[in-house]
This record gives C-alpha cells, structure tokens and sequence, in this order.
C-alpha cells in the first residue's frame, strides 16, 4: 500500500473538492485505535463505535514526507474485549488515538477526512498496490495529483503516525 497523510483545517472545503470530483462517501466512523509496543513495526487494535468486531493490525511504514510505502496485515477480530485484555497482559499498552474518519473512495484510492483528538484535523489517502516498482511509482504518481486536485499545501504533509505525533 501507498499511503500520504497531511495537516488541514477545512473538511468541509474538502468534501465540496471530493463531492465535485465524485468521490463515493462511504460513511463516517468513531474509532480507537490501542497501541501497543513491539519490537519492529506498530501494532494496534483498531475498535470502532457500534461494531462488534475489530481489527488487530500491524504494519510497517516509512517516516517520510509524502507518499510512502506502507506494509500492513490486518486480522478482523471476532471477540476484541477479550483479545484487548491478553494484549495488555503480555505487551506495553503505548497510547490509545481516538478518531472521527470520514471515508471516501475514489479512483482507486480511500480518503480519509480525520478530526483526532488531541491533534486535529488531516486527510490521509491510502492506495493500494503492486509490489513492483513501476507501481509503486505510478501510484505515488496519482496521490501527488490528488494532492494538487485538492488543493493540499505541501508543507502540510505529515511522516509520523498519529500515535508518533501525539507522542512526540
């Protein structure tokens, strides 16, 4: 996956780009992310609100500005009270990000309209992709030009995680 995460202060400007551009809304959810430490990598429990299932995720990804690689395995969780509870016996809780995502679809790419607490506002975009390098290269290509189509600053990009920004 390629994905690029930026600083913003106007979803709503961004929903009038995305809507013009005909983006597909998919909905909006409150999720909280639990992170825990490991070795290499980030691992997070991902719970959202009204669900009953939840996601154990671990990925890799680059510290950069701009797009980047990012490795992820992802596994639905069908009991997450129980799996949170063996998590926090045997790893380090790090830090729990709790988020209002606005997901939408287009062209390929999911975007994400985020207001974190403690952080504020982003966009993020995630596409997936080939593990060739001229897919790679294409598909940093296309978040570039989504960035010019929506008028993103470019000092805004962002490198770290949420979890690294609020930690740092």
């Amino acid at each position: 996956m390629i994905e690029l995460k930026a600083r913003v202060s106007d979803h709503e400007f961004l929903r009038n780009k995305l809507s013009t551009l005909g983006a597909e809304h998919v909905g909006v959810f409150q999720q909280s992310d639990f992170y825990f430490k490991v070795p290499e990598g980030r691992l997070k429990l991902r719970e959202v609100k009204d669900y009953s299932t939840a996601e154990l995720i671990y990925y890799e990804r680059e510290n950069v500005v701009g797009p980047k690689r990012d490795d992820a395995f992802i596994l639905r969780v069908q009991e997450p009270k129980e799996l949170k509870k063996i998590l926090k016996k045997i790893l380090t809780p790090l830090i729990v990000i709790e988020k209002v995502r606005e997901i939408y679809r287009y062209q390929g790419t999911q975007i994400h309209l985020d207001t974190v607490k403690k952080l504020g506002k982003f966009i993020e975009f995630e596409r997936q992709t080939a593990d060739e390098p001229k897919r790679i290269k294409k598909d940093r290509l296309i978040l570039e030009k989504l960035i010019e189509k929506l008028e993103i600053d470019r000092s805004n990009l962002v490198a770290l995680s949420y979890s690294d920004l609020l930690q740092t």
